[in-house]
């Protein structure tokens, strides 16, 4: 993973409270082996263009956070001490793309095939408001470091993969802490949304015990997230979710009066406890898998019109809204008491997306409450479940043209005709085929209907 250098004392003996502070070195602390994201052509006609003339580049933040724990890089980002505009053009003479996506910031965007690379001027934040900030550009890479949120997000790495650690974040990334540089408060008075983001980071790559500072400084600022964006909480919050084990971590945040800040309708987190340990270690059914909108409707305790204001606050899409509220009040039992044929008629009413969500969260409420299984009924749920995942939707034979070939005029009673022939269809198990169902309808013209 890393070789690492010899390294001075750290700033501080007790890891767990105290205020970050600099290290105290400019040099680097350990080596990077290259990886197929570092070396990738891409990356490397990036890095060949910023770095022309003998200017420096380095991999910042998350890449080199994931790549020292052998975890999948999903982004790479660059910093570079020089203006933006010198950086797009050194691109552009490359032959690069480059897209100008915060270029106030000091960021763009370079763009090669499917690749994008994001770089970031080094900068300083001169005045801060909340989400925004006025920032200065420097060649100070500690500095640039010393703004960043977590100590384990301010490393940073060259294209050779000598890494710098300024404030102790390898350290504290071995052992699962997560820290605010410098001073907790201060952090999250720059940028609310951070104090969201510590508890993800700590979902993702703590361990117990939280940073204390931390902790105090959310709890002290936790009002401050009434000026999120919807958007902003909702991304964190799926974040949150999809971690490992998020039910931990929404207790911590229930218990330092976060939670009710930003889900005020959660409850006991043990139904999505046990959500998670089914679609991440028990199953292996198809439409099974972690899933943010269904974890978040498990740790919910409200109805329909309360998963509607959710959706409306977090500013949810039509259809994440739709299935939420589906998952508070189902419209449709759905558990292995409903037998086959009434299984069959959910899948019809609600489709498949819609059925097992309401069977995973009804087995994870069962589970919750009744940790000790019946026999048998593991494998039942399991066939309510491949059941759900194989179904093909089966399309009821007539249309409105057939009422109207048979003499039915323009009007509701074609609607109406046709709904009860589709009921008889579905009482009958949807076993009548096109010539059975005109009969159906026949008769009910006949008698009036």
């Amino acid at each position: 993973m890393i070789r690492r250098r010899s390294s001075p004392p750290r700033s501080n003996s007790d890891t767990s409270s105290d205020t970050v502070v600099s290290l105290n070195t400019t040099e680097p602390v350990g080596q990077l082996h290259p990886q197929p994201w570092m070396t990738a052509t891409e990356t490397g006609a990036v890095l060949a263009a910023l770095t022309a003339n003998g200017d420096e580049a380095r991999f910042i933040g998350g890449c080199v956070r994931d790549a020292l724990l052998r975890r999948p890089i999903r982004d790479i980002d660059i910093a570079v001490p020089m203006p933006p505009q010198r950086v797009m053009e050194k691109l552009t003479e490359a032959a690069i793309r480059v897209v100008p996506t915060g270029i106030d910031h000091g960021t763009v965007t370079a763009v090669i095939g499917r690749q994008h690379i994001e770089i970031t001027t080094l900068r300083v934040d001169v005045e801060t408001f909340g989400r925004r900030a006025r920032v200065a550009f420097t060649d100070d890479w500690v500095a640039d470091a010393a703004r960043r949120d977590f100590t384990i997000n301010a490393l940073s790495c060259t294209p050779k993969g000598q890494v710098y650690d300024y404030f102790n974040g390898i350290d504290d990334l071995g052992h699962g802490r997560i820290r605010f540089v410098g001073n907790a408060r201060d952090r999250i008075g720059e940028d609310v949304l951070r104090l969201l983001r510590f508890f993800r980071f700590y979902a993702l790559y703590g361990r117990p015990p939280p940073n204390r500072e931390a902790l105090a400084a959310c709890r002290a600022e936790a009002h401050g997230l009434a000026l999120l964006s919807g958007e902003r909480v909702r991304v964190e919050v799926f974040r949150t979710l999809m971690a490992p084990d998020p039910a931990d971590v929404m207790v911590l945040m229930h218990g330092e009066k976060v939670l009710s800040h930003v889900l005020p309708e959660a409850g006991d987190p043990g139904r999505l406890r046990t959500l998670t340990w089914l679609d991440t270690r028990a199953l292996r059914c198809p439409g099974v898998a972690p899933d943010p909108v269904r974890r978040l409707a498990a740790l919910l305790r409200t109805d329909a019109a309360g998963a509607a204001a959710v959706a409306e606050r977090l500013k949810l899409s039509n259809r994440y809204r739709n299935r939420l509220v589906t998952m508070a009040t189902p419209p449709w039992p759905v558990s292995p008491e409903v037998g086959a044929i009434g299984l069959r008629r959910a899948l019809q009413r609600m489709g498949p997306e819609a059925v097992i969500d309401v069977a995973l969260l009804t087995w994870a409420e069962e589970m919750a409450q009744e940790p000790r299984r019946r026999p048998g009924r593991t494998a039942a749920w399991v066939t309510l479940l491949e059941a759900a995942g194989a179904w093909t939707p089966i399309a009821f034979p007539l249309k409105g043209r057939d009422a109207l070939d048979l003499g039915v005029a323009h009007g509701r009673r074609v609607g109406r005709l046709l709904k009860a022939t589709e009921a008889w269809w579905e009482e009958n198990d949807y076993r009548p085929d096109r010539d059975a169902c005109l009969d159906k309808l026949r008769t009910l013209i006949a008698e009036g209907g």
